[in-house]
């Protein structure tokens, strides 16, 4: 009964957007909070610059939901926290200008933690390519459940990087206000610390098989396939700060475990372009116990790895531009 009477309250839920350059894809990402049966909603969109004509297609709604913020570019972190400072709701949802959600996913989300003000809810997801919705498949894992979430955690590190994207979260303004916002100094896997975060403020994470994210892949200029220096600084960092948050939140041989491992992870990816962090993240991976993740590679770098070792062969990589 309890549970009826605060779905009845019906509370305002901020959608964030952040959109760089996102012409291409923007007018689907709005219909689909637009269309959403959840309708007492805000859309806040900061356009962080763009140099096409994202502005000129996000002016085209008309709905009195959506307000928009023009500024000059400061990057999608510092974006998001300008949308979020502008956000009313009770509740609030991240979201990248490219992402497509179901039509009951915001209604669902709500549902399972109204009333719940220390609950975060998540969603199934999976991938869909070359803007082409047919291809959708679902990417099924092992944390789709309700689960504490430190052991959400665990449980999707286990075996490297994890899904964490923005849009599959709803939370309450509350965790937010005493978590902080996103890292501007971050750009690559800036969700991974940003998320880690979040969810260890919470108390529970419900799961909903009800919300769907559709998640658009095979885009060649995205933030998650950048390997400039800037971006492996920011996944250096991020992991770096990730890492320090979980293991000050618990630090025991399971969580020490996927450190040493994400740490191992990134000591292969900051070569040879960053020595220096390559190093320190294998030193932060030796002194919690060490790594086994060997250094994964395929096709000719497979071969020119068990030849040469997996070093020369970055570094051959690196002065060939590959």
């Amino acid at each position: 009964m309890e549970k009826n009477k605060s779905v009845i309250k019906n509370e305002l839920i901020s959608v964030c957007m952040p959109a760089y350059n996102a012409e291409k894809y923007i007018r689907e990402a709005i219909n689909s909070i637009l269309v959403q049966s959840y309708t007492n909603l805000e859309l806040i969109i900061v356009n962080d610059g763009s140099t096409d004509q994202t502005l000129s297609v996000v002016k085209q709604f008309s709905d009195p939901r959506i307000k928009i913020i023009n500024r000059e570019n400061k990057g999608q972190c510092a974006a998001a926290n300008l949308a979020y400072q502008h956000a009313t709701g009770e509740y609030i949802k991240f979201m990248d200008a490219d992402d497509i959600i179901s039509r009951d996913f915001i209604k669902n989300q709500y549902e399972l933690i109204n009333g719940h003000p220390t609950w975060i809810a998540s969603a199934q997801w999976g991938r869909f390519y070359h803007n082409d919705l047919s291809t959708f498949t679902l990417n099924p894992e092992r944390v789709w459940k309700d689960m504490k979430p430190i052991d959400w955690l665990v449980e999707s590190l286990q075996d490297g990087p994890n899904m964490m994207q923005c849009a599959l979260w709803l939370i309450p303004r509350n965790i937010l206000d005493r978590t902080g916002l996103w890292n501007e100094e971050l750009s690559l896997i800036n969700d991974f610390e940003f998320f880690i975060r979040v969810l260890l403020t919470a108390e529970q994470i419900k799961f909903s098989d009800k919300a769907t994210l559709f998640y658009r892949s095979g885009m060649q200029h995205s933030l998650s396939r950048q390997k400039s220096k800037k971006a492996l600084l920011s996944g250096y960092l991020s992991t770096k700060l990730g890492c320090a948050s979980i293991l000050s939140f618990e630090n025991s041989a399971r969580t020490r475990e996927i450190c040493a491992n994400l740490y191992q992870l990134w000591h292969y990816e900051c070569y040879p372009q960053l020595p220096i962090e390559s190093l320190e993240l294998k030193l932060l991976a030796d002194n919690i116990g060490g790594s086994n993740l060997k250094f994964v590679s395929a096709g000719y770098t497979r071969v020119l790895a068990t030849l040469l070792g997996w070093k020369r062969t970055k570094y051959i990589k690196y002065l060939l531009g590959f």
